[in-house]
């Protein structure tokens, strides 16, 4: 069963330009990752410094072997020291 995994973070605003960098990162591995179908970041109109990536996979289990991936946890590391807060994270299923 397709799932979408939201996920909120707020950055400090000088460090736009790396986060930006790092999710491209991201997403570029995540693209060869099994079970991706699909992903996008966005931006706040109302707060610039708050961004929402949306992923879409074909299971829990390909989303969780994901998530746990050595290479994906480093750039997690990366992305966390540049946002104020730790990352909200919402898993929603398709009915």
């Amino acid at each position: 069963m397709a799932i979408r995994v939201l996920i909120e973070r707020k950055i400090v605003p000088e460090n736009a330009p790396a986060l930006s960098g790092l999710l491209m990162k991201l997403r570029s591995k995540a693209i060869l990752a099994k079970g991706y179908i699909s992903g996008e970041t966005l931006r706040s109109l109302v707060d610039p410094n708050e961004y929402l990536v949306i992923s879409t996979w074909n299971s829990m289990d390909d989303w969780k072997r994901w998530e746990d991936d050595q290479e994906r946890q480093e750039i997690q590391k990366q992305i966390d020291s540049l946002i104020r807060a730790p990352a909200v994270q919402r898993i929603f299923v398709y009915e």
